[in-house]
């Protein structure tokens, strides 16, 4: 391989090595404009677009071990890739996709395993991970607010019998 094909499977070794999910996609039809929009909302989300040659994809892939993946490189394939949400990233995707019908998901690999594309279309179903922290944030801290607000009643109740005890003395007088 020449040294700057070398250079280049290299550095997309190292993407995709840093990165917690990959997919791959068809961005085939998608314009200059399209794919800079694409571009910034996949980076609102943590994520990257990067097209790549499937030869010099399948080489890496080889060279890392992962297998499987081969069914989704044919074709021109765009790989979206990052160390974010895959969640926020697959919203992002079918969205964009919802307008433009492009780009059509091939397939991914999320934490070591492949998924289809269905797979990476349910994820975008899902809530996103900052809206499962707070759901859950909000199920640990309503007890917690229901036991303030038992005990904020008992000590309004308290202070209304000291006040009548303190009215049925004064008129007592």
């Amino acid at each position: 391989m020449r040294p700057e094909k070398e250079s280049i499977a290299r550095e997309l070794k190292e993407k995709v090595e840093a990165s917690s999910f990959f997919i791959l996609a068809d961005y085939q039809g998608l314009n200059v404009t399209e794919t800079e929009t694409l571009r910034g909302k996949l980076v609102e989300a943590d994520a990257r677009m990067m097209v790549i040659r499937n030869r010099q994809f399948k080489h890496v892939l080889k060279e890392m071990k992962v297998e499987g993946v081969d069914g989704g490189l044919n074709g021109p394939t765009a790989l979206f890739y990052g160390d974010g949400d895959v969640v926020e990233a697959s919203k992002v995707l079918k969205s964009f996709a919802r307008t433009t019908q492009k780009p059509v998901v091939k397939l991914g690999l999320l934490e070591g395993r492949i998924i289809s594309a269905d797979d990476v279309n349910e994820l975008a179903t899902l809530p996103s991970l900052d809206q499962l922290r707070s759901s859950l944030v909000g199920t640990l801290a309503a007890p917690m607010t229901q036991l303030a607000g038992v005990f904020n009643q008992k000590l309004t109740s308290l202070v209304y019998v000291l006040k009548a005890a303190e009215e049925k003395k004064s008129k007592g007088e």
